[in-house]
């Protein structure tokens, strides 16, 4: 075998030029294969980072009816849904891959909130648990976080988000002041922001739709305080944070089921979903594979066409070298050996032009992504499948001109001029 792959480069580079030529079809094709598909991931992990976002890994679980989320202000308190109880939770910590859950209530107001004259409109209330600051990674910029005397004590405090602190107060020190929710007064004790601030990356206007729309903000209040503002024992919805975006999915999925065996409402439409965006993440590099996967076949065509190249090439080194082989025959060499020589300086041929394909994939990815600015990722195992395939197409493309040497009669073959 190292003799044979000895003899294959010895080959190779007493003939470099028709050596090139013939594997500039499979480097154009392996080349372009390994461009396409670092391409492709780049763009699909940009597209599930910016939509997920960086580190968060959070899943939430809401009400819906139909295909909306349940609107408390209009509908009313849905029957059949009960609050979720303490042991649910436990249940749903031990989903696998879940490392935290919160319970919390939720409504977007659009004219009940206030600091003097100015107005929070489209803004979040939220009624949050103990747990809620942990779960979706959020950290104190300034002030201080609830208490437990806060909860128990059903104090009317507030922690504002950093959007909702800027609309409201206009760089004005929050802290120690007081705003109205439902024209009841909230002493602000902190301001919170996200321990990671993730920024989407923005190629287009399409992308700023897409990724770069801004709430006014979210206004947080101990959960006890809930009913002060809003009703007693409205729906809660759940958050849950995960190992890693790849369990998003069926962890939220079976949170959901959870919740909904609960459940015995009226109207069968209204039932518990996960908000996934990983599920957007992935409808959207669907869209766009489909299209890559034509590329990629097109892309393919030339390692047709490079194999065809190998196969006319090793056809005319066999001609060229027929007193060779009939040399060899007629001291004793064997068909296999003789088939097995050949094969091998295709392998050879064809392998050699693969991994000269894979460098140039990745200097043709990192290219595009400079002209661009599309993101790149090179996939190792797409290199050495692109490699593999390539030393493939020379056995397979390699077999009738090794067939060929090893069937010459010997006598015939030392004749040959």
């Amino acid at each position: 075998m190292f003799e044979n792959i000895r003899l294959s480069f010895l080959g190779i580079w007493s003939h470099k030029m028709r050596s090139f030529l013939t594997m500039l079809g499979i480097i154009i094709g392996i080349a372009a294969i390994i461009a396409i598909v670092s391409t492709i991931r780049g763009t699909n992990e940009q597209i599930k980072q910016n939509l997920v976002g960086s580190g968060e890994n959070t899943v939430e679980v809401s009400l819906y009816q139909g295909e909306w989320e349940y609107e408390m202000s209009y509908n009313g308190i849905p029957n059949g849904v009960p609050l979720v109880a303490d042991e649910v939770v436990a249940q749903i910590r031990d989903i696998p891959h879940v490392q935290n859950v919160s319970r919390y209530l939720s409504r977007q107001d659009y004219s009940g909130v206030y600091h003097l004259n100015t107005s929070l409109s489209g803004g979040y209330v939220r009624g949050i648990d103990a747990d809620y600051f942990d779960t979706c990674n959020y950290i104190m910029k300034s002030g201080r976080g609830f208490t437990a005397d806060d909860f128990t004590k059903y104090r009317k405090v507030a922690i504002l988000d950093v959007d909702s602190a800027d609309a409201l107060f206009q760089g004005e020190d929050p802290i120690g002041n007081t705003i109205e929710i439902q024209q009841e007064p909230f002493v602000v004790i902190g301001i919170v922001t996200k321990a990671k601030v993730f920024e989407p990356v923005i190629n287009s206007i399409e992308d700023y739709y897409t990724y770069a729309q801004r709430s006014a903000g979210s206004v947080y209040i101990p959960k006890t305080a809930w009913p002060i503002i809003y009703q007693y024992d409205e729906p809660e919805n759940v958050v849950i944070r995960v190992e890693s975006t790849d369990f998003m999915t069926a962890a939220g999925k079976e949170c959901a089921d959870l919740l909904n065996g609960y459940l015995s409402p009226q109207d069968e439409t209204i039932q518990y979903r996960a908000k996934d965006l990983l599920e957007q993440a992935q409808q959207i590099q669907e869209l766009s594979s489909s299209t890559n996967t034509m590329l990629i076949w097109i892309a393919g065509i030339s390692l047709i066409v490079g194999g065809i190249g190998v196969m006319n090439i090793m056809l005319v080194s066999v001609t060229e070298r027929t007193q060779e082989i009939g040399l060899k025959k007629a001291i004793g060499a064997r068909k296999s050996r003789i088939l097995g020589q050949f094969l091998t300086e295709a392998a050879v041929l064809t392998s050699l032009g693969g991994l000269i394909g894979v460098i140039v994939g990745i200097i043709l990815a990192q290219i595009i992504s400079y002209i661009s600015t599309t993101p790149v990722s090179i996939s190792v195992p797409a290199a050495v499948g692109a490699v593999a395939f390539s030393m493939v197409i020379g056995i397979v493309f390699g077999v009738f001109p090794s067939y060929k040497a090893a069937n010459l009669n010997p006598i015939d073959a030392l004749r040959h001029e």
